[in-house]
């Protein structure tokens, strides 16, 4: 696991996943609906666990709900606290199956409108580029475009 820029936090936080969706050394970043907890902000896929829910679950289910795409989740690859503390965010890396749709090279998305305003596939130095964005999603992909993907 990389090491993380970590927001303060208790260490009793409980566990939310923010899942890293690459493909083609492109990262699936969604900008989250307005009315929902951060409105307007880029993240990735984000979600909590449901009761006795395991991490990986949760980052597929997610993936699922939000962009409509099944995905195969790796190691953890980040860890912090969200920026007001109260959960601590594992990053767990995520690829789609080949097989799954594609347009131009890249999966083929079904925003759930509820959720996602919009959702890009970037590269770590376009991705780190948008605003708004929570420091901690910022340094993330700021250490991607650094050290690159393979550095974890």
């Amino acid at each position: 696991m990389m090491g993380a820029v970590d927001a303060p936090g208790p260490s009793s936080a409980p566990s939310a996943v923010a899942v890293v969706v690459v493909e083609s050394e492109r990262f699936l970043v969604i900008r989250r609906a307005e009315g929902i907890t951060a409105g307007g902000y880029w993240t990735p896929v984000t979600g909590r666990p449901e009761a006795g829910e395991a991490l990986v679950a949760t980052a597929r289910r997610e993936c699922l709900e939000e962009v409509g795409l099944p995905v195969e989740v790796g190691e953890e690859v980040y860890r912090c606290h969200t920026a007001d503390g109260r959960w601590l965010l594992h990053w767990l890396q995520a690829t789609v199956p080949a097989e799954h749709p594609r347009e131009a090279g890249l999966p083929t998305l079904t925003l759930e409108p509820r959720e996602v305003a919009e959702a890009r596939w970037l590269t770590a130095s376009e991705a780190r580029e948008l605003t708004p964005m929570f420091p901690a999603t910022r340094a993330f992909y700021a250490a991607r475009v650094i050290g690159g993907w393979s550095s974890r």
